[in-house]
């Protein structure tokens, strides 16, 4: 038997090398890129991690977009991180009027007046349209015979 054609059992996780540090960094196959990089980042104190890409030598790295999954592309490939030298960063979006923890209960503002006459004006012109229609259809409806009869003596 040849112990050298026999598939070696690959591990349940994929190293990822951090160029910044030489570290290496263990993590379960499967595992999204983003969060990779965002432990790695964690575990140094510093952003310089932006992206991870598989590389191989003689062959075009595969860059790990945040929410692709790691995954080993066998031997000679090798995951690593890509500092942001170079790469243009998005600004973060600055979220205004946020409440803190100890303002959890914002007050409520209530209007002056909830219920004014020009709102029962509007409620009560609505209703008087609403019986008004109903009325023009109901007689247009009851008519249509004698429409019909107008109409067969000119044809």
């Amino acid at each position: 038997m040849e112990e050298a054609d026999s598939p070696t059992p690959r591990p349940p996780f994929v190293e990822v090398k951090c160029e910044s540090s030489g570290m290496r960094r263990r993590f379960a196959i499967g595992t999204e890129a983003g969060f990779a990089a965002s432990v790695i980042n964690n575990k140094l104190g510093s952003v310089d991690s932006v992206y991870i890409e598989a590389v191989k030598e003689g062959e075009e790295p595969i860059t790990f977009g945040p929410n692709s999954l790691l995954v080993d592309y066998g031997h000679g490939w090798t995951l690593h991180t890509v500092t942001g030298e170079g790469v243009v960063r998005p600004k973060p979006i600055q979220v205004h009027h946020v409440m803190g923890s100890d303002n959890l209960h914002a007050a409520k503002r209530v209007p002056d007046q909830a219920i004014n006459f020009i709102y029962i004006g509007k409620i009560v012109i609505a209703f008087i349209l609403i019986f008004v229609l109903g009325a023009i259809l109901a007689l247009v409806l009851e008519n249509i015979p004698r429409l019909i009869e107008l109409l067969e003596q000119y044809v």
